[in-house]
């Protein structure tokens, strides 16, 4: 097979060639680890989003009510500030 120095020589530098580029390619800068890794951000990020935009849409959808109807108005002033109308009891239920 390769008897010469110099074919075993290209034979052990190809190999050693082939191990440093996998090493590169598994745990280098930008390799498997640095992508699994970025993945796992990544799905955390959108995760995040999805929460934040359902928190937004209910926003909207209240803000939506305070512009266009004063029943709203009037539910966050019973219940946020306590107020309650001239000659009016008002009562409010806990569901703890």
């Amino acid at each position: 097979m390769l008897k010469t120095f110099s074919g075993r020589l290209v034979v052990l530098g190809a190999i050693g060639l082939t191990l440093y580029l996998q090493s590169l390619l598994w745990l280098g800068e930008g390799g498997y680890r640095d992508r699994q890794q970025l993945q796992a951000r990544v799905d955390e990020v959108k995760t995040q989003n999805l929460q934040l935009m359902e928190r937004n849409r209910i926003l909207r959808a209240e803000v939506t009510d305070l512009k266009n109807g004063m029943e709203a108005v009037e539910e966050h002033a019973r219940l946020d500030l306590g107020l309650i109308k001239p000659n009016e009891t008002f009562f409010q239920m806990s569901t703890l």
